[in-house]
This record gives C-alpha cells, sequence and structure tokens, in this order.
C-alpha cells in the first residue's frame, strides 16, 4: 500500500482489514480532494468555484437498508424494529470481509475527524473513501482536526464507504445490494453500494445517539441552533420543509450548528462542523446565508445546470428534489467558532400543518412538550411526491426517528428534565397553513414566523393574554407585534367554523393513533400532553 499525503506516524488501515489498498490519499486538504475528482471525470467546478458532482442511483438516505448489528452489547438495549434492524455479527463480518476484497489494489481517500465540539464528547472518526469528494464531504462536515491533533488523536471509529460495491442478501442479511450498517462494538460503520453521502453523516449521528445517552447522560437533538447577542441560546427542531434551516439562519444571530446537536449540563454543541442544506429553490433573496456559503470548498449533490453547464439552477429537479450543498461552517458569517454554547432559553417545535388546525405559535408545558417531541409532526402536501393529492401527516419521533437507537420515551424523558431544569420556554410553531387547509387558506408568512419566534425569544409573550385551544390544549397568545391580530384565532380564520372542528378533531385523532406506539413505555406527563378528543367548542 502507497501512503500519499499527511500520514500519522503509526497510521494502519489494518483497523478495519484494508492494508490491501493500492494506495491511500491520507487526510488531503479540500483542494486536493476537488482537484482528485475533477482530474477523474467525477464532477465540475460551478461559476462560483463549488464543486458539483452526483451521488449516483441513491440521491437520499435509504431507511429500510439500515442495519444494526445484534450482539450481546446491544440485544437488550436497542428499540428493535422496523427502524433498528437486527444484523447478526457474522453477517457484518462478512460484508466487511468482502468491502475489503472489494477494495484490495483500489484507490481510496482516507480522512481523519471527529464528531462532537465539545472535547468530553467528542469522537475521533477515520473515514475510508472510495470516492474523492465523499472524503471532501466528511471535510465539510465532520470536526476538522490539526496536523497536530492528527498525530495524537487515534480514531475510535471507523467508517468505510465503498459506493461502487453491490451487497448480497443472502450472504450479508441484507434488503438489496446497498447497505448501511453499524457496529458498536466493533466500532465500525460500512456504507456500501451508495454514493448518497449523508449514509455517512446519519451513520455518526446514529453512534452519537447511541453512546451520549448511554455513557454520558447527554441528550442527542436533531435540531439547529443559534446564539444572540447576550449568549442567549435557541433550539429549533422540525421536519424537512418547516423551515428549521432557514429560522436558524438568522443574520441577527450567531449560528451554532443546523442539524445536529449534544445537550450536556453545561449547555449545547453542535456534534458538527459544517452544514447540509437542501437547495432546491434556494434564492439570495430567500436564504442569502446559504447561497453566499456556496463558494470553493463546498460540495453541491445533484442539481441541475443553466445552458452554460457551470450555473447551478435550483429550480430543476430532474435528478431529485433533494438537492444538496455540504460546506464547512465557516463559510455562514459569525458563526460560533467553538460549536458550544450556554442551555437554551428557548426551544421552538417547527410543523408545516397542511391541514390549517394548529395555532401559528403556542406555548407548551412540559407533558404537552415531551408528547409533541414523541410526535414529532409536520404534513406533506400534496403534490410534493407522486400519489400524493391531499395533505398527508408525517410523524417521526424526536424529529429524527430513523436515527434513534433506544426507545424515543428516553429522548423525551430527557427533554422534559432539562426543560424544567433550566426554565426553558418551549413553544410549537406552525410554519404551514392558515384559514383552511391547502388548496383553501393560505400559507403562513415568513415575516411573521420570524416575528413571533423574535417576541418569544425576547420575552414579549411571556405577559400576553393567552387562549387556550379546545383540541390541543395548547397556552396561544392573542397578540404579537407585526402578526395580524386575526390570525390568532384559528377557527375564526376558516370561512366555516364546523369544517374546522372536523378537520382539528380528524388531525386529534392522527396524534392519538400515532402515539399508541409510545402508550406502553410513555409516562402518565407524557400521556397528559395528548389532545383532547372530546372537545369541540369554540376557543
Amino acid at each position: 500500500m502507497k501512503h500519499v499525503g499527511n500520514t500519522p506516524f503509526d497510521a494502519r488501515l489494518d483497523a478495519v482489514g484494508l492494508e490491501g489498498v493500492g494506495r491511500a490519499h491520507w487526510n488531503l486538504p479540500p483542494a486536493k480532494l476537488i482537484l482528485q475528482t475533477l482530474l477523474r471525470g467525477e464532477g465540475v467546478l460551478t461559476n462560483q468555484g463549488a464543486l458539483a458532482i452526483e451521488t449516483g442511483t441513491f440521491t437520499g438516505r435509504s431507511p429500510k437498508d439500515r442495519f444494526l448489528v445484534q450482539d450481546g452489547s446491544t440485544e437488550q438495549r436497542v428499540d428493535w424494529g422496523d427502524i433498528n434492524q437486527p444484523m447478526t455479527s457474522e453477517a457484518f463480518q462478512t460484508l466487511l470481509q468482502d468491502v475489503q476484497s472489494h477494495l484490495d489494489g483500489k484507490s481510496v481517500f482516507v480522512k481523519d475527524a471527529a464528531v462532537g465540539a465539545d472535547s468530553r464528547y467528542r469522537i475521533p472518526v477515520r473515514v475510508v473513501a472510495e470516492k474523492a469528494w465523499s472524503s471532501l464531504f466528511v471535510d465539510n462536515m465532520f470536526i476538522r482536526l490539526s496536523d497536530e491533533e492528527r498525530w495524537v488523536a487515534e480514531p475510535d471509529w471507523h467508517v468505510v464507504c465503498a459506493p461502487s460495491f453491490k451487497a448480497d442478501p443472502t450472504r450479508h442479511g441484507c434488503r438489496q445490494s446497498n447497505v448501511s450498517a453499524i457496529d458498536f462494538t466493533r466500532k465500525i460503520i460500512v456504507v456500501a453500494g451508495s454514493g448518497y453521502t449523508g449514509e455517512i453523516k446519519k451513520g455518526m449521528f446514529s453512534v452519537m445517539n447511541y453512546i451520549l445517552p448511554v455513557e454520558h447522560d447527554v441528550l442527542p437533538m436533531h435540531c439547529s441552533s443559534n446564539m444572540g447577542k447576550e449568549g442567549d441560546v435557541a433550539v429549533f427542531f422540525g421536519l424537512s420543509g418547516t423551515g428549521k434551516t432557514t429560522l436558524s439562519s438568522d443574520p441577527n444571530r450567531q449560528l451554532i450548528g443546523d442539524d445536529e446537536h449534544g445537550w450536556t449540563e453545561e449547555g449545547v454543541f453542535n456534534m458538527e462542523g459544517g452544514c447540509y442544506a437542501k437547495t432546491i429553490d434556494l434564492s439570495p433573496e430567500g436564504e442569502p446565508e446559504i447561497f453566499q456559503a456556496i463558494r470553493f470548498g463546498a460540495m453541491l449533490e445533484n442539481i441541475g445546470f443553466q445552458e452554460d453547464g457551470v450555473t447551478p439552477n435550483y429550480e430543476d429537479d430532474t435528478i431529485t428534489p433533494n438537492t444538496r450543498v455540504s460546506y464547512p461552517i465557516h463559510h455562514i458569517p459569525g458563526a460560533v467558532a467553538t460549536g458550544k454554547g450556554g442551555h437554551p432559553t428557548d426551544i421552538f417545535f417547527l410543523t408545516c400543518d397542511a391541514f390549517g388546525v394548529l395555532p401559528p405559535l403556542a406555548r407548551l408545558n412540559k407533558g404537552q412538550a415531551m408528547y409533541h417531541f414523541l410526535s414529532g409532526y409536520t404534513a406533506k402536501v400534496a403534490g410534493t411526491e407522486a400519489g400524493v393529492v391531499e395533505p398527508q401527516t408525517t410523524f417521526s419521533a424526536c424529529f429524527g426517528a430513523p436515527f434513534l437507537p433506544l426507545h424515543a420515551t428516553e429522548y423525551a424523558r430527557m427533554l422534559g428534565e432539562r426543560m424544567t431544569e433550566h426554565g426553558v420556554r418551549l413553544w410549537l410553531v406552525n410554519t404551514g397553513w392558515t384559514g383552511g387547509g391547502y388548496g383553501v387558506g393560505s400559507r403562513m408568512k415568513l415575516a411573521y414566523t420570524r416575528a413571533m419566534i423574535s417576541a418569544a425569544l425576547e420575552g414579549k409573550l411571556d405577559a400576553v393574554e393567552t387562549q387556550t385551544h379546545p383540541v390541543f390544549g395548547l397556552e396561544v397568545p392573542v397578540a404579537c407585534d407585526g402578526v395580524p391580530a386575526e390570525l390568532w384565532d384559528v377557527r375564526a380564520t376558516w370561512a366555516d367554523p364546523r369544517a374546522y372542528d372536523e378537520a382539528a378533531h380528524d388531525l386529534a385523532e392522527r396524534f392519538a393513533a400515532n402515539f399508541e406506539s409510545f402508550e406502553a413505555q410513555a409516562t402518565e406527563e407524557m400521556k397528559a400532553g395528548a389532545p383532547k378528543l372530546t372537545a369541540s367548542q369554540d376557543v
């Protein structure tokens, strides 16, 4: 094996059985990774200097092809089921050995990095990738180590990424030719058969979601976070399309991180060193911080181009609507360099309610907070997917169910405890529809949502009179500067109030049906946060 680049003294690949690779490119800087990608004909430079690549057949994660090794250390601890699918230790070993044989004689790109801005919980990780652009993604998204740190930091985890390898379900215990498998005992992740870079990132996030609660009593969170001028920290949870990235990218506040955080006894920390943002319909007016971050060093995935072949067309979803860009967090002006902040003063659950039922903003008590955290609700809008002709409810526990090795109630309990201990205000924010559901009402204006969030962060809503929502039991303010007064009485915004009642009860029943899977392990306080299915009167 020939070594190229910045190689730590006794760095070897025998920990993952890859001594037989032909050439190992160690810790190449972004410019050289970009050059290697261009020389291999696997990408182009855009007019702004960013690298653009295509990830192949897979342009998003494949949750049904994610497996955890079931052994003595995980058998009783992991919440096994459709999300956490078991793989035997023997099948994983066979998979790893076959990937090793597949990479024999080939060039690989090795990147030593870390996950976790808080040094007490940081996990050094070595990623061995078949593609130079996969290594660039790691450099963008993980914590970048100095040369000195690389010499002394032995990797605790390894990730092996081989997009050209095709798995065999009968031999490897998986579903089809692509697989993402995590072995908590060997501390190895294998991503094979898929070039989608998000599998690397979310593999390590799953690791943190297991290790932080179990070993350190730290709450992992699938959220964005920012900090005000006085050091006040806000946290934003939300599924795709709810506005999490947009609302956390506030020019008046410093970004801590846009996707993955831990909450310790001292405050929050970013698990990552970069951002992985959607680019579909991106514009300099709508999301200027993200748009300006797309420059040399950033990597675009699966985008279309204008006729010149180098100018991105962010409206083009020919390859996928899930077009993406990764970039180091220092591409965002004023981002918090340490990746750390204090305890949150406010937490926002963002939901795009396409049924037009939920209020623009409401404050949650502890029980409601845990209930809605477990629910992780939003709604898909008609037309966004083939066959979707009306709004559809989407529930994802803790706003990140695909990455939770433990039972969701464990994370909800930890959230409730910290909310109480640190006096955190928790809000439910509807960035969806008002005055009726999708096709009848109108989408909540971004300016109104920003005004509500700003008022909440400044404490201006603490003394405002509230009204209790008749079905969901939420405390809804009756006024907020910059927000039309008529929006707060949601039922009154509908032309037919009785139609609103029906829609509200229908949504409440969907919440109840979803929550049935948590009933056995949920506390009474969690259950008390549920909507009241018998209520039907005006607010």
